[in-house]
């Protein structure tokens, strides 16, 4: 684990400390080889990010290469990176989540490289 990430997301009020450490725990386990560090202030993971946010976390999603039907999965209208809103731990469906992850890791371009 990056220490950098860890002071940001140590950093973070609750609930958004408690929902990033949840959200990096399911990367770093679906993904153990992933290269995790800080990159335009925030944690990032190859095809994925995290930032806490006022009153949420956006988990952010590489959604270059993916169908539209597959892009119905996520949040935001940008051509590149789209994201997932958590509010709640209560919020984090691992099961579903790990599914994203996988979709995402398997059908977007290699330019998000891990």
């Amino acid at each position: 684990m990056n220490k950098s990430v860890t002071t940001y997301i140590d950093a973070l009020k609750s609930p958004q400390k408690e929902i990033c450490r949840k959200l990096r725990a399911i990367i770093l386990k679906t993904f153990p080889e992933i290269k995790e560090e800080m990159k335009m202030g925030v944690p990032w993971y190859g095809k994925y990010y995290i930032v806490g946010l006022k009153d949420h976390v956006n988990l952010g999603f590489s959604v270059s290469g993916l169908t539209k039907k597959d892009k119905d999965n996520f949040e935001g209208s940008g051509e590149m990176m789209q994201h997932k809103k958590f509010f709640t731990l209560k919020d984090i469906n691992e099961k579903e989540l790990v599914k994203l992850l996988k979709l995402v890791d398997k059908q977007t371009s290699s330019e998000f490289c891990r």
